[in-house]
C-alpha cells in the first residue's frame, strides 16, 4: 500500500493516470479484504472494465469511491490525490483558490474538496497520559480588550511532552468549560502543566495528581522543566496557517481547520508518502459528505 515518492515530481510520475490511482485506492480500501459498502458482505465481483463491483449477497453495484468521502464525485482520483498530497504536505496549508489553480477545478469545487479531506483528518479520542501541557488561545480579528473576546473563537489545546497535540474549539474560557474539556481528554494520573490563568486553579481539586504552572503574567516562561513551550509552538504554527494562508476561518468550519493543522503537526516526522497514505486510508474509512451538509 505504501508509496515511495519523495517530492511532487515523483508523486505525479507515480500517479500518472486514473487507472494507477484507482488500483492504489483499491489496495488502500481493501487492505484487510474485500467488502461491500452497502451490506458489508465479504465477497464481491469485479467487472471487466475494472471500475465497477457487484456484491455477491445484496447484488448492488458500486465503485471504489462508494461509501467514502469521495462519494460518487465525478472529479478524477488523480485530482483528488493531488489535493490530498498538497493538503497533507504544505506546512501552512493551501487555500481553495490555490488548489483550484493546481488541479483545474472551480474555487467552489476546490473548497468542497478541501473540506472533505479535512473531515477525514479528525483527531483521535481517548485520554492522554503523562506530562501534558494545556493552554488556550483566541482566534479572530483585532478586538480591544475592553470589549472582551465575544467576537473571537476560543480554542483549547493539550499536548503530551514529545507526543501528539489535541486541539478543539470551545464555546468560551469559563472555568467549568475548560475543566470539563480537561477531564474528558486527559487522565487524572497525568502531570498537568499550564500558565497561571485563573481557570486552572482548581486542577488539583478536581482530582489531578499534580499541577504546575509558569507565571506568564510576571514574564516567567520556564521554571526548570515546567513550561508550556510545546503547546505554544503549536499555536504559533496554527496562527501562521491562519494569517499566512487562510486569513479567515468561520466558526462553523473552524474545527476542520484545527484538525487539518493538528494532523500535519502530529505526523510531522513521517515522510511525504506516509502522510499521503494515512490521509487516503482515513478517507476510505469515512462515509460520504454532501455539499448540502457542509453549507446547511
Amino acid at each position: 500500500m505504501e508509496t515511495n515518492f519523495k517530492n511532487i515530481i515523483e508523486f505525479t510520475a507515480y500517479f500518472n493516470n486514473e487507472e494507477v490511482c484507482r488500483k492504489h485506492f483499491e489496495q488502500v480500501r481493501f487492505a484487510k479484504g474485500d467488502f461491500c459498502p452497502h451490506c458489508k458482505h465479504d465477497k464481491i465481483m469485479r467487472f471487466a472494465d475494472g471500475k465497477r463491483y457487484r456484491c455477491h449477497k445484496c447484488r448492488q453495484d458500486f465503485t471504489i469511491k462508494t461509501g467514502t468521502l469521495f462519494g460518487e464525485s465525478k472529479i478524477s482520483l488523480q485530482k483528488w490525490f493531488i489535493a490530498i498530497y498538497l493538503l497533507t504536505t504544505s506546512k501552512k496549508g493551501i487555500s481553495s483558490v490555490y488548489l483550484a489553480e493546481q488541479v483545474g477545478v472551480t474555487q467552489k469545487t476546490a473548497w468542497y474538496m478541501d473540506m472533505r479531506i479535512r473531515e477525514a483528518m479528525k483527531q483521535g479520542k481517548g485520554k492522554m497520559l503523562g506530562v501534558v501541557e494545556v493552554d488556550e488561545t483566541y482566534l479572530g480579528g483585532y478586538s480591544p480588550r475592553r470589549f472582551g473576546f465575544r467576537k473571537k473563537s476560543a480554542i483549547m489545546g493539550m499536548t503530551k511532552r514529545s507526543g501528539n497535540i489535541r486541539a478543539f474549539q470551545i464555546p468560551n474560557r469559563e472555568t467549568h468549560v475548560v475543566l470539563n474539556a480537561l477531564t474528558k481528554n486527559v487522565s487524572k494520573d497525568s502531570h498537568i502543566i499550564t500558565d497561571d490563568a485563573g481557570v486552572y486553579r482548581k486542577v488539583v481539586k478536581i482530582g489531578y495528581n499534580k499541577h504546575d504552572s509558569v507565571r506568564h503574567s510576571r514574564k516567567q516562561y520556564v521554571k526548570g522543566n515546567i513550561h508550556t513551550n510545546s503547546i505554544e509552538s503549536f499555536w504559533a504554527l496554527f496562527k501562521r496557517n491562519y494569517h499566512g494562508t487562510y486569513h479567515s476561518m468561520s466558526k462553523k468550519h473552524l474545527q476542520r481547520y484545527i484538525d487539518e493543522i493538528a494532523f500535519r503537526f502530529n505526523n510531522r516526522a513521517d515522510n511525504l508518502a506516509e502522510k499521503f497514505d494515512l490521509a487516503t486510508l482515513k478517507i476510505s474509512k469515512h462515509g460520504k459528505m454532501s455539499y448540502k451538509t457542509l453549507t446547511a
